[in-house]
């Protein structure tokens, strides 16, 4: 009969494929559980009140178009459900994706048993499948792995927060879910079940027999399966636990599939007693906590609560005199296996002899261990009592005093069996690779030795006092014969063989009376030793492995394991070498990866590598963690250093005076400080013994772990220091899973905002805006300098950003750079929404444009009555320019802030890194280049779009400073109408407030009026680059003819002063050829001419 799990037996394949994809499926919800973004738990009431409206459970359902049209009533809204949308529809797709993949694999599991039932796979039916060792051991996986798939979603993901993302989903999504049919269906299955996670949570009623049942499986299949599992032992366990009282640990993976699948049959949980006492006498006589999956506890006493028949099978194990004796049992078990444990760990105590001679003893005392660490890690875990219920609380307070359980001393039993198992896996794993070549130099040594004999009876040899004897020389060459065609393929025979030549060597030395040469009775002892060895060597079989590795499972303790970190790091700080038998207790525990990965191997799935990432990564994660008190440690020991080198020990003078020189000395202090210097010498040791390690498909390196421990607890201090320094008294969002500078290894801690911003370099960023605010100081471009409007006192200037670049670096001063840069975008984009809600859709404000356009026109021309018709346009439009004056003013400042910076980067970088300013400028200059000729002729080359070097050196040109914020383009925008004649208008608006000054520029008239000049030419020229360059070309063009117009009516009118504004309109024009680097004839263009 073909192997029913063999490539080309289709009906087995196709139930390992689906099985297989189960335990990909758990492994993605339990990743994504830890990505849950927060939003969506509308916890706080800021949250309640922002997106209270754009996120919606199920209800949206019964009236969507009443909620949009709710969003479509209010702007702000639709702006805020755009920024949403684009800031969770990548997290929420995923999510997605794993919701649809459980209800695909139950509809899958369906269609299988269909198919079964409907002859399509060939002499096989739902009866032979469970017949077969294999099919039966998937067909109780895949019923099992479904219901696991929802417990997890329902444990891991609240029911409204499944509705709301599954409903902004719909919402964001709808080309997809439209086309989906799927997605009722999934909404049906993912509804809320009304159950909570949290301590205290009331349970819902029929919870959770009505979850399993809302996509009905075929009632013969879940009763085959359960009865499967009651009655076999589908996985073969009980041969590794060969004691009866080791029965329910034997079965324990088996019990908790059992728990699961009886969920789709909650008759038998209600009313079906005899098979409940059956089910509890057989695997849960001694117990009732189980580990479901990875770790996922379930207290059956809580489980079992509202099922009456489950209810009273379990009160038997729950009886108070059988809690007493399971406890009172390891309790005396952990007392007399911790001295046999520690006795096998002693130095030179496991040897290959000792390990041979005692396999049976050995594993006998690891399955002791095993079974009570167990016992105890699972029924006195918190996670598995609820503290708000009375009974469980007595049950655990009486297993904790019957067991006399110590958490230390457990931790200590888990340590030294870890390590015992671990030296005791490495010695068989070596034996069983030398076995053949071992057992073949036995057999070679043995037949030598009576070869050896065999000469010295036939009386040749001299020396050896021995009489010549034809019949023992014939014999022992006999012997020696045979134990050279003892074959090593046929154990068996060999075996047996091997023992009657023992027995055959014992009774020659008796018979023939050879004991009295003492030769002669050497080599028969060596031989006979030998022959014992090859009996030992040829016992060494795999089956041992195996039975090492079923019984020392612990994958049970996955979450459990958390709750001994404080015992891990108490011992680590106590004595740092205790980290080799941590080594073995994180291996033992990457053990737990085979249960999810054997199916997804057998299968060769393309998910094992996510897969074994995932959980090697949380393991991973769980050693750093535990680690991390070695760093941590070093970094208090440094302090205290610190502290005695700064406060306690005076510097020593150059010259000194012999009476004084006790005083100086201070030996206690300085005792000190070479007693912690050691105490972090003695740490990083600690660390470096651990050697490289490969947890699961992870390969841990001590010293890249000791290097990451050190890094994250100096990013978590200076990240505190400058959180805590950086605290001011002042009058768009990325997730942390999507950040490139955000590590899981060594992650930036986050700290509750004491103001609106999110870190320290936020509010940096916002005290040196608000010290440089254009309505309160004056900024003189000659001097780089910000002068009080009122007091003009010097505020700040340039050597502000040479300092931040000492504290920060460079990286904090171009993080700030990139932060004032994602400022302005936001600045702008603010500025539009507010220019085409507020100006262009104002209908009397519109028409005065267009009567000044008219009025205007031709921009070549003169206007007539010039002063009138400016001034009048600009009363008529003066209650828009505030809000106008203010968002210019904003962008301007920023570009001034990001021009300094760009100055200090260049200039550090040219001191500092002359090779690199170099480089980059002259790269820079080069592809610069070549685009200008690749656009002259488009044959010449030209980087494509998949090519990334623009995007990459455009990161180092902004770091080195070579770069001109004035000439970047922070949005992308469209045409919008009235624009340049709107900036034009603004601008005349704001000239009557400015004066000129010959040694200070533009600078402002009264104090109550205050318009910076930097910031205003600044931020109209940020604004203008923003459009197409036809927009600026018109701008300046109508400021020429406001220039020619006015000075033709003063000429007219004899004036013989040039009036301020058009001083202004020049210097407007003078600086904004100086900022932009363009060519004066730009602005004489502009001007056309002008009489100065």
């Amino acid at each position: 009969m073909v192997d029913f799990l063999a490539e080309n037996n289709l009906c087995g394949q196709a139930i390992l494929r689906i099985v297989s994809r189960g335990n990909a499926i758990i492994a993605e919800l339990l990743r994504l559980s830890e990505f849950i973004p927060a939003v969506f738990r509308l916890k706080d009431k800021s949250d309640q009140q922002k997106y209270g409206d754009i996120i919606c459970d199920f209800s949206y359902f019964k009236g969507p178009e009443f909620y949009e049209s709710k969003l479509e009533a209010k702007p702000e809204l639709q702006d805020l459900d755009e920024e949403f949308r684009e800031n969770n529809i990548e997290i929420l797709t995923r999510f997605y994706l794993a919701f649809e993949s459980v209800h695909k694999y139950v509809v899958d599991l369906i269609r299988y048993l269909d198919d079964l039932n409907e002859g399509v796979y060939i002499q096989q039916t739902l009866e032979t499948v469970l017949l077969n060792e294999d099919g039966k051991q998937l067909l109780c996986e895949a019923l099992y792995l479904y219901g696991v798939m929802l417990l997890v979603i329902d444990q891991k993901m609240e029911g409204e927060v499944r509705e709301r993302m599954l409903v902004s989903y719909y919402r964001y999504s709808a080309a997809r879910s439209s086309g989906d049919s799927n997605l009722d269906d999934i909404c049906k299955l993912l509804r809320s079940t009304g159950y909570s996670s949290h301590p205290g949570a009331k349970r819902p009623p029929n919870y959770p027999e009505s979850y399993f049942q809302r996509v009905p499986i075929s009632p013969t299949f879940l009763s085959m399966v359960i009865g499967r599992l009651r009655s076999d032992d589908i996985y073969n366990q009980v041969s590794a636990y060969p004691l009866p009282e080791h029965r329910s640990t034997a079965l324990a993976t088996q019990a908790a599939m059992l728990c699961v699948c009886l969920y789709f049959t909650p008759s038998i949980l209600h009313t079906q007693q005899a098979k409940m006492r059956e089910i509890v006498d057989k695997y849960f006589p001694d117990n009732w906590v189980i580990s479901i999956y990875m770790g996922i506890t379930v207290n059956l006493v809580e489980a079992w609560e509202p099922y009456k028949a489950a209810k009273t099978a379990l009160n038997y194990t729950l009886d108070t005199a059988n809690i007493r004796e399971q406890a009172g049992r390891y309790a005396a078990s952990v007392e007399s296996l911790r001295p046999r444990v520690q006795q096998s760990l002693k130095e030179g105590f496991l040897r290959e002899e000792i390990i041979l001679d005692n396999i049976p003893k050995l594993l006998n005392c690891l399955r002791d261990c095993n079974v009570a660490i167990r016992w105890l890690m699972l029924h006195t875990a918190e996670s598995a009592y609820d503290p708000n219920n009375k009974r469980l609380r007595q049950i655990k307070d009486q297993v904790i005093n019957d067991s006399k359980y110590n958490p230390k001393i457990l931790f200590q039993l888990l340590l030294d069996t870890a390590q015992f198992e671990f030296i005791l896996k490495e010695m068989f794993k070596q034996m069983l690779a030398e076995k053949q070549l071992k057992w073949e130099s036995y057999k070679k040594e043995g037949s030598e030795r009576m070869m050896e004999l065999a000469e010295v009876f036939s009386g040749v040899k001299p020396l050896t006092r021995v009489e010549k004897n034809e019949n023992l020389q014939a014999w022992f060459r006999e012997i020696s014969k045979q134990i050279e065609s003892l074959n090593y393929e046929d154990s068996t025979a060999a075996g047996r063989k091997t023992v009657q030549l023992i027995q055959a060597l014992v009774e020659v030395q008796e018979f023939h009376q050879l004991e009295s040469n003492l030769q002669v009775s050497q080599f028969l002892a060596d031989t006979r030793k030998f022959l014992h060895q090859m009996i030992r060597t040829i016992n060494i079989k795999e089956e041992v492995l195996i039975t090492m590795q079923i019984v020392g499972d612990l994958s049970y303790a996955w979450q459990i394991i958390d709750s001994f970190t404080s015992i891990m790091q108490e011992s680590i700080r106590a004595n740092p070498s205790m980290v080799t038998k941590l080594r073995a207790t994180f291996l033992k525990l990457a053990s737990a990866l085979d249960l999810p990965l054997l199916r997804i191997n057998q299968v060769n799935s393309p998910d094992l590598l996510s897969v074994s990432q995932f959980y090697s990564g949380e393991l991973v994660a769980y050693v750093r963690k535990v680690l991390q008190i070695i760093p941590e440690s070093m970094f208090t020991s440094l302090a205290k250093i610190i502290k005695l080198q700064i406060h306690d020990i005076m510097e020593v003078p150059t010259r000194l005076d012999k009476d004084k020189l006790k005083d100086y000395a201070q030996l206690s202090a300085r005792y000190e400080v070479a007693k912690l210097t050691h105490a972090i010498s003695v740490f990083t040791e600690g660390i470096l013994m651990m050697k490289t390690t490969l947890v699961g498909i992870i390969k841990v390196d001590p010293k890249q772990l000791l290097e990451d421990g050190i890094r994250k607890e100096l990013v978590k201090r200076v990240a505190y220091a400058l959180h805590k320094g950086l605290i001011f008294n002042p009058k768009a969002k990325i997730q942390d899973w999507q950040s490139v500078y955000q590590s899981t290894h060594i992650p930036i801690p986050k700290y509750p905002s004491v103001d609106e911003s999110a870190t320290f370099i936020g509010r940096l960023c916002r005290e040196i805006l608000r010290i440089t605010d254009p309505k309160t100081t004056c900024y003189i471009d000659q001097l780089n300098t910000w002068y009080d409007v009122r007091t003009h006192q010097e505020v700040t200037n340039n050597r502000l950003f040479s300092e931040i670049q000492d504290t920060l670096g460079t990286f904090g001063l171009n993080g700030l750079d990139r932060l004032l840069c994602f400022m302005i975008v936001k600045e702008l984009q603010n500025f539009l929404t507010v220019f085409q809600k507020n100006i262009l859709k104002d209908k009397a404000v519109v028409d005065i444009f267009k009567a000044l356009l008219t009025a205007v026109n031709p921009v070549k021309g003169i206007v007539a009555n010039a002063s009138k018709v400016y001034a009048n346009a600009a009363a008529k439009t003066q209650k828009i320019w505030p809000a106008y004056l203010e968002a210019i003013m904003k962008v301007g400042q920023m570009q001034v802030l990001r021009q300094q910076i760009a100055n200090e980067l260049n200039y550090s970088c040219k001191f500092d890194s002359k090779h690199l300013a170099a480089a980059l400028d002259n790269l820079n200059k080069s592809l610069l280049s070549d685009i200008e000729a690749h656009y002259q002729d488009p044959s010449l080359p030209y980087p494509k779009e998949d090519n990334t070097l623009l995007y990459e050196i455009t990161a180092y040109l902004e770091a080195a400073g070579i770069h001109n914020p004035l000439n970047k383009i922070y949005i992308t925008t469209k045409r919008l109408p009235y624009f340049p004649i709107v900036n034009f208008l603004f601008l005349i608006a704001q000239l009557p407030k400015l004066q000129y000054n010959k040694s200070q520029g533009m600078t402002c008239r009264r104090a109550a009026d205050q318009v910076d000049w930097a910031p205003l030419v600044l931020g109209l020229l940020t604004l203008l680059k923003q459009f197409h360059s036809r927009y600026t070309e018109h701008f300046l063009a109508l400021i020429g003819q406001f220039i020619r117009s006015i000075m033709e009516q003063c000429t007219s009118q004899k004036i013989p002063d040039m009036p301020s504004d058009v001083v202004g309109a020049l210097m407007f024009l003078e600086d904004y050829v100086r900022y932009t680097k363009l060519p004066r004839k730009v602005g004489n263009i502009a001007m056309r001419f002008c009489i100065l």
